[in-house]
C-alpha cells in the first residue's frame, strides 16, 4: 500500500502540490506616449492577454494565481493624467486562476513579458500599452524638411532610468531615478535662460524610457547634443567624485555596422543622402565621416563639461572616459554620459539630495556646455550668428555705446579685445562676444 502511494505521488501533475502564485503589488507608470503597469508576483505566472471593445478593455487572465488581501481593496490606480488607462479590477476566475480588467481610454496595442528577481525586486509580469501602428522614432526616415536646423541649438537633456528601474540606490535609501530627473530638470531650466539655446527633457517624469527610445526622441527634437545624467555606485562606500564619459571607438564601430544596414537610417546621418545607389565602402566612409565629426564633438564637449565639475570639487578621473553606454550610440548627435558623483558614498549621497547643490552641479554641467558651443556653435544657429560679429569702431563710437548695442558687458569686451582700457580708435576691429 506504501508503494502505491508513492507512484500516484509520481504520477500526479506537480500542479496539485504547487502554491497558487501571490499578486503581492501592483505599480503604474504613465509616460507620455506609453503606459507601463508592473505586477509583483511570487513566482513565474503564465498569462494571456486579449483586446475587448465597446468599451476598450484589456483583460489580463493569470493561471494559478491569486491577489493577496493587502492590495485587493488599495489597488494602484491610474493617474488622471495617464494616456489609456481608465480604471484596473480584479477578480477570482474558476477556483484558482485571477483575472485583472484594464478600462482603458481608447484602443491601444499592448506587449508583455515576465522579470527574473533581481537585486532589489522578486518576479515580475509587465505589460505596456501604446498607441496602436506607433512607428519607433529610431527607424523613423526623417525627410527634408524635417531635417531644417532651428535657430536655437538644441540639447537633449536625458535623466537616467526611471519607473520600474530606481537605477542606483544610496546607503540611506536615496534613488538614483529621482535626484537625476530634478538634477535635470534644474539644468533645463537654466538651458533655456541662455541665450540662442533650448532644452529638451527627454524623461519628463517617473516612468520608464528605454535606451533606444532617449535616442530616438533626441534625434525627433534634431539635437545638437545629447546629455545622460547619472549617478554612480561602487561596492565601496568611499569612493567618490563624478565622471564625464563618450563612447568608446569599439562602441561606435558596431553601431555603425547596425546602422548600416539599415540603408534608410544611416540616410538620416549624412544629410538626408540616398545610400540605395552607393555601395558598401563608399556608404561605410560617409558613414564614417559624420560618427568622426560626432565623437570629435562630444569630446570636446565632455572635456569643457569635466572641467566645470572639477570646480565643485575632485573628480573620480582627471579625463574623458570612453565606455560603450547604449544612451550614447546615436551616430549624428554628440553624446556625452555624466556620472555626478557616487550615490553609495554617504557624503555624496547626502549632496545628491540637496537642492542646493543639485543646482552647483547643474551651474557646473552648463558652464562647460556654454563654453563649448561659444567656440563650436553649429552654423546657422544664433549663437554662431553672434559668435561671428565683428563691429569696425567709426567717429563717436565709445566702448560702452558698443556694449550696449550689442547687449554684451564692458568687461567681457574688454576681455575678448585684450583691451587694457577703454580707448579705442577709428577703424580699430572688435570682436564682439556671444551673449
Amino acid at each position: 500500500m506504501r508503494k502505491l502511494c508513492l507512484i500516484l505521488c509520481f504520477i500526479l501533475p506537480i500542479s496539485v502540490f504547487a502554491e497558487q502564485v501571490t499578486m503581492q503589488n501592483v505599480r503604474i507608470w504613465a509616460a507620455p506616449d506609453n503606459t507601463r503597469v508592473v505586477f509583483d508576483v511570487s513566482g513565474p505566472v503564465e498569462h494571456k492577454l486579449e483586446l475587448l471593445d465597446k468599451p476598450h478593455r484589456l483583460v489580463v487572465d493569470i493561471n494559478d494565481a491569486k491577489i493577496s488581501q493587502a492590495i485587493r481593496l488599495a489597488i494602484s490606480q491610474p493617474i488622471s493624467a495617464d494616456n489609456y488607462l481608465k480604471n484596473i479590477r480584479s477578480a477570482e476566475r474558476g477556483t484558482s486562476d485571477l483575472r485583472v480588467v484594464f478600462d482603458l481610454k481608447k484602443n491601444i496595442e499592448m506587449r508583455s513579458f515576465l522579470l527574473e528577481p533581481n537585486g532589489q525586486y522578486g518576479h515580475r509580469l509587465v505589460i505596456d500599452l501604446y498607441d496602436e501602428n506607433k512607428q519607433d522614432v529610431v527607424t523613423r526616415v526623417i525627410t527634408q524638411a524635417d531635417n531644417k536646423r532651428s535657430k536655437y541649438i538644441v540639447i537633449a537633456v536625458d535623466a537616467g532610468h526611471g519607473g520600474d528601474d530606481p537605477g542606483a540606490i544610496g546607503p540611506n535609501g536615496v534613488r538614483e531615478k529621482d535626484v537625476t530627473l530634478k538634477i535635470a530638470r534644474n539644468l533645463a531650466n537654466l538651458i533655456n535662460q541662455e541665450y540662442g539655446m533650448k532644452a529638451v527633457l527627454i524623461r519628463e517624469g517617473d516612468y520608464f524610457l528605454s535606451l533606444r527610445k532617449r535616442i530616438g526622441k533626441a534625434r525627433e527634437h534634431k539635437a545638437d547634443l545629447f546629455i545622460s545624467i547619472h549617478a554612480d555606485s561602487f561596492k565601496d562606500p568611499r569612493v567618490k567624485g563624478s565622471s564625464v564619459f563618450i563612447l568608446s571607438n569599439r562602441g561606435a564601430s558596431s553601431e555603425a555596422a547596425k546602422w548600416l544596414a539599415e540603408r534608410e537610417n544611416a540616410a538620416d546621418l549624412v544629410g538626408g543622402v540616398s545610400l540605395d545607389d552607393k555601395d558598401d565602402v563608399l556608404a561605410s566612409v560617409l558613414l564614417d565621416l559624420s560618427q568622426t565629426a560626432s565623437l570629435e564633438a562630444s569630446i570636446g564637449v565632455a572635456d569643457r563639461v569635466l572641467s566645470g565639475l572639477k570646480k565643485l570639487g575632485k573628480t573620480h578621473k582627471k579625463h574623458v572616459q570612453s565606455a560603450g553606454f547604449a544612451v550614447l550610440k546615436s551616430p549624428d548627435i554628440p553624446s556625452i554620459l555624466v556620472e555626478m558623483a557616487y550615490i553609495s558614498n554617504p557624503e555624496e549621497e547626502k549632496n545628491l539630495k540637496n537642492a542646493v547643490y543639485q543646482t552647483k552641479l547643474a551651474k557646473a554641467m552648463l558652464s562647460g556646455l556654454k563654453g563649448y558651443f561659444r567656440d563650436y556653435a553649429p552654423e546657422g544657429t544664433l549663437l554662431a550668428a553672434v559668435a561671428t560679429r565683428k563691429h569696425i569702431i567709426e567717429q563717436g563710437d565709445t566702448l560702452s555705446g558698443i556694449a550696449q548695442r550689442y547687449r554684451v558687458s564692458m568687461n567681457t569686451l574688454r576681455d575678448s579685445n585684450r583691451l587694457k582700457s577703454d580707448r579705442i580708435r577709428i577703424g580699430q576691429v572688435l570682436n564682439i562676444p556671444a551673449i
